[in-house]
């Protein structure tokens, strides 16, 4: 049996927090080409999860420690929808092909996904172009005080 306990995730918090990314993941999928992929991601509050679409698959978002802010946005940035994981929400799936992008509020925090495999690298064209060239604490300053209706950049 497969699992994740307290001390997995400790270890999985303190290899994000050495990482030069501020992010660590433990796969429980055996391979990446593997047709569901499942993963706990450890994310510190300074790691980038840029704005980026999955065109091939939903994805859901669980929160096991910590607070994430979840944003999904239209074709130019302007923010669709904004969630909170851990403060009166508990999963959030975000649909094929929306723009999306994560933030940390806590440091130590996990979260663990789910979608459709294989593993792809996010291309060029699947990374929003109108966040490109700005850094993690542009970007995660932005994440942080974007509501419904904010455009990037604001």
């Amino acid at each position: 049996m497969k699992q994740l306990n307290d001390s997995m995730l400790d270890a999985l918090s303190e290899q994000a927090r050495q990482s030069p990314r501020f992010r660590a993941n433990h796969n429980l999928h055996e391979q990446l080409s593997d047709p569901i992929q499942r993963l706990a991601i450890a994310m510190e509050p300074d790691t980038l999860v840029a704005p980026h679409r999955h065109p091939h698959t939903w994805e859901m978002l669980f929160a096991l420690r910590g607070r994430f802010i979840v944003l999904v946005f239209d074709d130019v940035g302007k923010v669709l929808a904004r969630i909170v994981l851990s403060e009166g929400c508990s999963v959030a799936e975000i649909p094929i092909g929306a723009w999306h992008g994560v933030l940390s509020l806590d440091a130590g925090g996990i979260i663990f996904e789910v979608k459709h495999g294989p593993y792809q690298p996010i291309p060029a064209c699947d990374a929003a172009s109108w966040a490109r060239g700005q850094d993690a604490a542009t970007i995660n300053a932005w994440y942080a005080r974007a509501s419904v209706g904010s455009v990037f950049p604001a």
